[in-house]
């Protein structure tokens, strides 16, 4: 690991901290469901850190207590999860060209919402030490979160933990408002997002949050690659 990239790995594990925080008290939630199925500490630690995906998680835990087939679970988490996917598509339109297999394996492994977020708000190429180092603290705390969710999360005021989660809300609005207040056409989309969110959450809310964001997602980005396109090899600087 060259200089620059201990730097960038740093940095990475101290922007890693607040989102850290936040999946620490929302696995809070998730440990118990977990544990209301019979999962142990140890093996809600291990569905953490292998999955890092809420919803996902949440989606087996659902198939565990209905008692359904391991590809149910298959087929429901990738469906739930399949929002990673766009976000794969969009963060490999950053990777330079000597980025290897191994490192890109690594980063779609690790890809959670939030760490997309602050790997993508990043000028230039993407440099996979950075996210390593959000990816290592943040994840602990997510897969530790879940554990001492299992063990007493009940124990714990439901006040408490909700009001540690909002850290994950802050954290977003950090992330977004830099590139809204750049770029018109990235405000623009955030703030189209936010309206067609609620409108979608009112007028259909039988589907899924995860399902719902798909198909935003796929709406808005495919309206601000016709509204306002970017040139072949802008990609990098946006």
């Amino acid at each position: 690991m060259t200089n620059e990239e201990r730097i960038l790995f740093k940095k990475g594990f101290v922007d890693g901290v607040p989102i850290g925080l936040g999946y620490f008290a929302v696995a809070f939630s998730l440990g118990i469901a977990a544990r209301s199925v019979g999962m142990n500490a140890l093996q809600g630690f291990i569905m953490s850190v292998t999955s890092s995906a809420s919803a996902g998680e949440y989606a087996g835990i659902s198939v565990i207590a209905g008692g359904g087939s391991y590809f149910e679970m298959f087929l429901l988490t990738v469906v739930t999860d399949a929002r990673y996917i766009l976000m794969s598509f969009a963060l490999s339109l950053r990777f330079g060209d000597n980025l290897s297999l191994r490192h890109k394996g690594l980063l779609a492994f690790w890809l959670t919402d939030e760490l997309f977020a602050i790997t993508i708000a990043r000028p230039g190429k993407v440099v996979p030490q950075y996210t390593y180092g959000a990816a290592i603290f943040s994840l602990s705390l997510w897969g530790l979160g879940t554990s001492l969710g299992i063990i007493v999360g009940n124990i714990i005021p439901e006040r408490f933990v909700s009001a540690l989660s909002v850290a994950l809300f802050g954290m977003f609005i950090a992330i977004i408002v830099p590139p809204a207040k750049g770029n018109k056409a990235v405000f623009r989309a955030v703030i189209a997002g936010f309206i067609l969110s609620f409108a979608g959450s009112r007028l259909a809310p039988f589907i899924s949050d995860g399902t719902r964001m798909i198909i935003l997602i796929v709406i808005i980005c495919s309206a601000a690659a016709y509204l306002a396109p970017v040139k072949f090899g802008e990609a990098s600087n946006v």
